[in-house]
């Protein structure tokens, strides 16, 4: 007898509908075929443990089971389940009726329980699409598969709940989440806020300034001057996520693997810190069965790489086409995938080895040239991409002991919410462009016009502080979203002088 029950295979951020078909006939031997992976050939010892276990018999007669399409690879154990209900099926166990109206996912144990799968959010939006009735699911998943408007999800912890719903000797309840109530309940709900942070007012001003047009940011200061702190604080004064940026944001987790159980939406800006011992593909993604990278997961957030020049340089060079792009693809031999990463990039790292070089303080102990030579570690066309370079001092005592109240990170957001809300009106008929960072040189000279004099300033501050070509637009851009942060419409002095104090890196001498 043949039957079909229906999965799906995540590729990239998106998901393709599978048929699992099963026949039984006469014979001994099992057969798997649709080019799966080693754990999806696996699966039949998972498979007949479980059956058994739930009080049903495994038939002892030649079983086919295909994945089709046959010609795209299968992998992950979570076609498990689609598989025994095929097998159940198939033998005549349990009713054949209601299979081709669900989609049905989940890895199962050796004792009949359902263990949770990968990219079930992608999963759920598929089978809608597909016009499929419901989705049955392991438990820990269906939070994120109920937010699918159109399709029933129903969370499954063992096998013998789905036998017993296929057999209508016991109904599944489904999982109701309300997206927009999901949505709203804990948007900006923050476990850090700029107000913990004593003294630094000059670094909060800079990162109010990149939060508001996009801008990405280095921050160059001493150990313990509060690089971190500050940088962890960043997501807090970002807009919050609208809907359609959750859903996206949701996706990729989801695929990825992070979202816990009790999580259905993804409600405020991720924030990813990865260590510098990171490889290049754990980075932006890729390995022989392709997972989004840290670049990706941190989409539409903030993506904080400590100590910069410590990270191998091969790594920081991957990082450049997704920064201009803004998203990712990942090619081999048999497909491509491409995962979105538009995100924030903010780096820290030490003025020189020792630390201390600029330090009010402390004595820097590096030899001659040895601050240079640290410096170099970050290539020029990284550098390029940076907006703003911000030198952290130390905070002293007086402002640590201090019991003034600082601004929370709500006041700061509704700053930047506003500039955002200008420059919307500023890009709505730009098609991909939503704030200043995203500005090619062709639309900075178009809506980043100054003055006489200030031209005379920037030719002057070039002049003396020796700042580099790539600089111009980069000052130009920061100014512009200064000036949308003023309420002003055009670009005045002061807002292109406090542009030009961001551009530390640039300046002959710096690390001389």
């Amino acid at each position: 007898m043949l039957v079909k029950t229906y999965g799906s295979a995540v590729f990239g951020v998106d998901a393709l509908t599978i048929t699992v078909e099963v026949s039984i006939s006469a014979g001994n031997k099992y057969y798997m075929v649709g080019l799966p992976d080693n754990a999806v050939r696996e699966s039949l010892q998972r498979v007949e443990s479980a059956i058994q276990t739930s009080g049903y018999r495994m038939p002892r007669q030649k079983i086919v089971v295909n994945l089709a399409p046959a010609d795209i690879r299968k992998e992950g154990s979570a076609y498990d389940l689609s598989i025994a209900i095929g097998i159940l099926a198939a033998s005549g166990q349990i009713p054949a009726d209601d299979l081709e109206s669900y989609f049905i996912m989940g890895e199962l144990s050796l004792d009949g329980n359902i263990q949770p799968i990968k990219g079930a959010l992608p999963i759920a939006i598929q089978a809608r699409n597909e016009h499929f009735k419901g989705f049955i699911l392991p438990k820990q998943n269906v939070r994120e598969a109920a937010i699918v408007d159109g399709i029933e999800a129903y969370g499954v912890e063992t096998l013998a709940e789905v036998i017993a719903f296929f057999k209508k000797n016991s109904p599944l309840k489904p999982t109701k989440v309300n997206t927009r109530e999901e949505f709203l309940k804990n948007i900006g709900n923050y476990e850090h806020d700029f107000a913990d942070v004593k003294g630094q007012e000059n670094i909060k001003r800079a990162l109010e300034i990149a939060a508001a047009g996009g801008h990405n940011v280095i921050l160059i200061g001493p150990p313990g001057a509060g690089k971190t702190m500050l940088a962890k604080r960043l997501p807090t004064i970002l807009p919050p996520l609208n809907l359609y940026e959750a859903l996206e944001t949701t996706k990729i987790h989801s695929v990825a693997g992070k979202l816990s159980a009790a999580d259905a939406l993804m409600t405020i800006r991720p924030y990813r810190s990865p260590h510098h011992t990171i490889s290049d593909v754990a980075l932006v993604g890729g390995g022989i069965n392709p997972q989004p990278g840290e670049i990706s997961l941190a989409h539409n957030g903030v993506l904080f790489l400590d100590e910069l020049p410590e990270f191998k340089r091969t790594v920081l060079e991957v990082m450049r086409q997704p920064l201009e792009d803004r998203k990712v693809a990942i090619s081999r031999a048999r497909f491509s995938v491409e995962y979105p990463a538009s995100f924030m990039l903010v780096a820290s790292m030490n003025p020189c080895p020792c630390g201390f070089y600029n330090h009010p303080e402390k004595e820097c102990v590096c030899a001659p040239g040895v601050v240079q030579k640290y410096l170099s570690k970050i290539s020029g066309p990284l550098l390029d991409r940076i907006d703003l370079h911000v030198e952290v001092t130390p905070v002293n005592f007086s402002e640590l002991a201090s019991t003034r109240e600082t601004e929370k990170s709500e006041s700061i957001r509704a700053r930047v919410i506003k500039a955002r809300e200008i420059q919307d009106l500023r890009f709505e008929n730009h098609e991909n462009l939503h704030y200043n960072a995203q500005m090619s040189p062709k639309m900075v000279r178009k809506v980043c016009k100054i003055s006489d004099a200030g031209q005379t300033l920037l030719k002057t501050a070039m002049e003396k502080l020796g700042l580099s070509a790539r600089a111009y637009d980069r000052i130009l851009k920061v100014a512009r979203t200064i000036a949308d942060l003023a309420g002003s419409e055009h670009v005045e002095l002061e807002h292109l002088a406090e542009s030009i104090n961001y551009r530390s890196l640039d300046r002959d001498g710096w690390a001389r």
